[in-house]
């Protein structure tokens, strides 16, 4: 119990520095809306307590909380019908209790089935069928979704279904990538054969497995997006971040990156990224510097996880979490940082522009593995400079220690952590009091100090591949401390990334090239901070 309340206070301790971090740097602390930012945090909280299954007084705080939403919605939904003049439109009403019907026996009750697969399908396929009728009726639509809610509570307030089921569908989300991920290798064996042996060394594995897997999951990326399946899911994040009354461009950008990396995130808003105003920019762009895309995390989840499907599940799951706790966490500070001040400016509309990825399906693979090609290769070559440039500076501060006996007193100071002047060493005593606020034990906040530094002033790739050579020589031996690092590297907010954005989304709207350059540092501020609420909250939480 001591320890859960100490988790808890150092948590919202962190949480406090990070926002208190955003004020303090605002343009206009006056028109800061604090109801988006509690909204915002509740959000990120609400999610990680269903990712962490966490309890207090043996309940699942998740869904007590979420039971309690229910039934404030419900009566806010029940008070506006009754005032209402005009009669309610029960068009579609026997769809909809027949969704019900579905949604109880073929999904929360699918284990009575011989085939439960078969039978979650089945119900998904007849649920979506009757959307689409419904889809003329918007308020009974949503009375739909809440009823799918309450049937949903009662069924884990009565033992009929698991409390832990939202845990177990995002297992099953991070089991599916962890399988594709697993799949996608057989074509590098086929082109590479025995050189793909993951008992080969790191160079190879890097060479031949993380880098292939860029390729695999920016074409299917591409697919998806062709046949309009990732349009639908973005959709979905894009219509719950509107709730945080923001506008419906950001909405979308925001989820988009989810999925997707920092420049083809505004591919989707491009008709509106043109009118946009400062504040909107900024969201767009913290948005892309809080979170990674999917062709990329399969390259950390390889450098974590190993060849062990075990280690590769649990951190698929934490960095797919992190990726979505991300976008309400960017929103956040993207509004300390820079407010909406006139909220008549801000436009609800939540249209995906219907552009096609490619003339057919032959043509969006071909294009999305060429993309995944140029990444892959840019990300080699990044590394490659990145990390001599690193050596370079390290041997220039290593000779500056030497001539001036500094490294003596370094190696003796650390305990032999540090034998000499370093970039590692100077990353490490810098930010490990950051380290420390969110939530890291002491043993371990210089190392974590070190990580937070490298993806900041290199980039995540390097901090990712740090770590995991952490995580093998048991420097860092504390579950809660990995999994912190874990959320809070996982993120494009590095200075590299200032450039990118400057240069991809200024060739969709030319007219923002001053706003973008602008406002990179503020991006680069925000990207950190919203990557380092998300490990801060999974910490608090664990």
């Amino acid at each position: 119990m001591t320890s859960h309340f100490e988790n808890i206070s150092r948590g919202a301790l962190g949480m406090c520095f990070l926002i208190l971090v955003c004020y303090l740097l605002s343009n206009n602390k006056k028109a800061i809306n604090w109801k988006l930012v509690g909204i915002g945090i509740f959000a990120q909280v609400m999610f990680a307590m269903g990712v962490l299954n966490t309890k207090i007084a043996g309940q699942p705080v998740f869904w007590v909380l979420f039971g309690a939403i229910l039934l404030y919605i419900i009566f806010n939904k029940l008070q506006r019908i009754v005032k209402s003049t005009e009669p309610f439109n029960y068009n579609g009403i026997a769809l909809a209790i027949a969704w019900q019907l579905i949604f109880f026996f073929g999904m929360i009750r699918s284990t009575s089935f011989a085939n439960t697969g078969m039978a979650i399908l089945l119900s998904i396929a007849g649920i979506a069928f009757i959307i689409k009728f419904l889809k003329r009726n918007t308020e009974l639509l949503k009375w739909s979704i809440l009823a799918n809610a309450v049937i949903l509570c009662i069924s884990i307030y009565t033992g009929i279904c698991n409390p832990d089921i939202f845990k177990v569908f995002l297992g099953g989300v991070s089991s599916a990538f962890v399988e594709l991920l697993n799949l996608s290798h057989k074509g590098t064996e086929f082109l590479f054969g025995s050189i793909a042996d993951d008992k080969q060394s790191w160079g190879y594995i890097f060479a031949v497995q993380v880098l292939p897997n860029i390729i695999f999951f920016a074409a299917l990326s591409s697919i998806l997006y062709y046949l309009g399946i990732l349009q639908k899911i973005v959709y979905v994040f894009a219509y719950l971040l509107n709730k945080m009354n923001i506008s419906g461009a950001e909405s979308l950008s925001t989820a988009a990156n989810i999925f997707l990396g920092q420049t083809e995130a505004p591919l989707m808003i491009r008709p509106y990224l043109e009118k946009m105003t400062r504040s909107e920019i900024l969201c767009i762009m913290v948005g892309g510097m809080a979170n990674t895309a999917g062709s990329v995390l399969a390259a950390y989840v390889g450098f974590l996880g190993g060849s062990d499907p075990a280690q590769q599940n649990y951190f698929a799951l934490h960095m797919l979490s992190q990726s979505i706790m991300s976008a309400p966490a960017a929103i956040v500070c993207s509004k300390l940082l820079f407010p909406q001040a006139h909220s008549e400016e801000v436009s609800k509309d939540l249209t995906i522009p219907k552009e096609k990825l490619g003339d057919n399906f032959l043509d969006a693979l071909s294009l999305g593995t060429t993309d995944g090609l140029k990444l892959a290769v840019n990300v080699g070559a990044m590394l490659i400079v990145f990390t001599a440039m690193m050596y370079v500076v390290n041997a220039l501060l290593g000779w500056a220690g030497n001539i001036t006996n500094v490294n003596a007193q370094i190696a003796a100071a650390t305990g032999g952590r540090y034998n000499e002047l370093s970039l590692q060493m100077i990353f490490g005593y810098v930010f490990a009091p950051v380290a420390w606020l969110i939530g890291v034990a002491k043993a371990d906040m210089v190392a974590i100090g070190q990580l937070l530094g490298e993806k900041t002033i290199l980039n995540e790739f390097v901090a990712y591949i740090s770590l995991g050579k952490m995580k093998a020589g048991n420097v860092i031996t504390d579950p809660k401390s990995l999994l912190i690092a874990t959320y809070a590297l996982c993120g494009f907010a590095n200075f590299a990334s200032i450039g990118i954005q400057i240069g991809g989304i200024s060739q969709l709207a030319p007219n923002q090239r001053r706003n973008l350059t602008e406002l990179g540092v503020k991006a680069l501020i925000g990207g950190t901070i919203a990557c380092l609420m998300c490990g801060c909250i999974a910490g608090m939480l664990m």
